[in-house]
């Protein structure tokens, strides 16, 4: 992982964290609601030979700043986005959504279409399973029950055995070291505990149909991964997915639940698919 970050300065005064390397087409990589970009270092690994992978920490995440809960959003997060690609004077991007990330998509779909070449979903979709809503809420904001790297590495096969299955123990190392950082006694938190505030209020309000933002994709290269032990993008929602666009690249990782890691052979390929379809309608 990198110890250090690129920032810049939104238009209400948050300093958010990102990284940018490599040579190509942009790609924008936009991690899940509590992660960072640090998910993305195997999309560096295989593709920053061939593409400018562009990866943003959301405001109260990693690197970036922690700030006023009420502007953790996805509305916000979509302009921050913007205010990004802005900075780096980068008129259109490719757009890797992992969880949250991709929901961020779908609405710049929505608002912003001129600046996207096309979106990749990580085990997103437009509908969202309750039971993935649910499991979320049991750790959201909530402290890190784990001493160390090696305790995490120890008990996350446990904790998360039912949805993945064949993880070496370096890659679960790998894993915590992504999402908790080291304290005094426990791992902690790398994203501001007060997200969770953040999420319920926003559960307050009725939860408005994602269909007409996945719709928003149309005309535009789309890829979706979805884990095949997912308890957030169901089959079925992924298979409604298809049927609206049958020219969607699509896989489904095995032994993954929410979220794959993006190392998989699947999940390279339908990113070597992507890309190679970015590439081809800008030439």
């Amino acid at each position: 992982m990198r110890t250090s970050h690129l920032s810049f300065e939104t238009q209400d005064g948050v300093t958010l964290a990102y990284d940018d390397i490599g040579s190509g087409i942009p790609l924008l990589c936009l991690a899940g609601l509590t992660r960072n970009m640090d998910d993305f270092e195997p999309v560096v690994d295989h593709f920053a030979h061939r593409a400018r992978i562009i990866r943003l920490d959301s405001r109260g995440r990693g690197a970036s700043q922690f700030t006023d809960p009420a502007t953790y959003t996805i509305a916000q997060e979509s302009k921050d986005a913007l205010a990004l690609l802005d900075h780096l004077k980068v008129d259109r991007v490719a757009l890797l959504g992992t969880s949250r990330g991709g929901l961020i998509a779908m609405v710049l779909a929505a608002t912003a279409k001129e600046r996207l070449s096309g979106v990749l979903l990580n085990d997103i979709g437009p509908e969202l399973d309750s039971s993935g809503l649910a499991h979320i809420m049991t750790y959201l904001g909530r402290p890190c029950p784990y001493s160390s790297y090696s305790d995490a590495a120890d008990k996350l096969p446990l904790a998360l055995g039912p949805h993945f299955s064949n993880v070496s123990r370096s890659l679960w190392l790998t894993y915590a070291r992504r999402l908790w950082s080291i304290g005094p006694t426990h791992l902690e938190l790398r994203y501001d505990p007060q997200l969770r505030d953040a999420v319920e209020a926003a559960a307050m309000d009725k939860t408005p149909d994602l269909w007409p933002l996945f719709d928003a994709l149309c005309d535009l290269p789309l890829a979706v991964l979805r884990g095949a032990n997912s308890n957030l993008l169901s089959r079925n929602c992924l298979e409604q997915m298809q049927v609206r666009r049958p020219d969607m690249i699509a896989a489904q990782v095995a032994d993954r639940g929410h979220v794959p890691f993006l190392d998989e052979p699947e999940s390279v390929s339908v990113i070597e698919r992507f890309l190679a379809q970015i590439e081809e309608s800008a030439a």
